[in-house]
């Protein structure tokens, strides 16, 4: 005969119609320890897996280098001796205005998009860069996890940019930007991109353009390869979020239902 134990429901019947209580022990949920540092906010789940190997964690003061090793809320984890513990996720996105440089503490003591943070009680950081004369949107975020796979190219994000270049741009030079131009040697991936407007008067042509890299100054270096050099920039998409309806500053915190969409966008439950 097979002993098959009662299940919480039968007790809970038994313990109503005879009087009696029934106490369950809790359930303490682990967590591979590279997931627990990422959800700290410290870096991605990869990096995590770096600081592990490189013997810069503990866990209840002891030295962990191998991967597998699970936690619980009850265990004190360390990296490189500071005490880490989970904080509340929060992403945003900024509407950066120009003159802004895209970093929260600057040595040459130029402004900074720390101004326009708000106090959210974590430790926010910029997913990417938008150059200090480019304006437009910028997500901000300590899920260092989500952050990561927005920045890779691999996943390919789509970032959409309004942008005003010199002169007349000529059917040859739209598709060497539609079909990639070379930027130190190394050609960029294709392109969408449309002439939305030509203004004869002041000889400027506006472009909406769609890349899904993310290489330093690139839109404005694409440019300047088909002789075209940006006079303003500004992103006005990332992925499923826009920056239409933000005044230049202002800062919106991402719902549940747009995280869980740019988690899905990179391959994230």
């Amino acid at each position: 005969m097979v002993y098959a134990p009662p299940t919480p429901q039968l007790l809970r019947n038994l313990a109503g119609k005879w009087r009696f209580r029934v106490y369950f022990e809790p359930v303490i949920e682990k967590e591979r320890l590279h997931k627990f540092i990422a959800r700290c906010g410290v870096c991605s789940r990869r990096a995590a897996e770096e600081l592990i190997r490189e013997g810069r964690v503990k866990v209840n003061g002891r030295d962990v280098t191998e991967m597998g090793v699970s936690v619980t809320a009850e265990d004190t984890v360390t990296v490189d001796e500071t005490p880490i513990r989970p904080e509340k996720l929060v992403t945003l996105v900024l509407n950066k205005p120009k003159g802004i440089v895209t970093t929260l503490r600057d040595p040459q003591r130029r402004p900074t998009i720390m101004r326009y943070l708000p106090e959210m009680g974590a430790a926010l950081k910029p997913v990417g860069r938008l150059d200090m004369e480019t304006s437009g949107l910028l997500i901000c975020s300590n899920d260092g996890e989500l952050a990561m796979r927005l920045s890779h190219p691999s996943h390919g994000i789509e970032k959409e940019y309004r942008v005003v270049v010199r002169g007349e741009v000529t059917p040859k030079g739209l598709l060497q930007l539609r079909t990639g131009v070379y930027i130190e040697g190394v050609k960029t991936h294709k392109a969408f991109v449309e002439i939305e407007n030509y203004e004869r008067r002041r000889d400027s042509t506006l472009l909406k353009m769609v890349i899904h890299e993310g290489r330093n100054r690139q839109i404005r270096l694409m440019c300047q390869a088909i002789g075209n050099p940006v006079t303003d920039l500004e992103r006005v998409r990332i992925g499923p979020l826009y920056v239409k309806g933000m005044r230049a500053g202002e800062c919106r915190v991402l719902g549940q239902q747009e995280i869980e969409k740019l988690r899905a966008l990179v391959g994230l439950d």
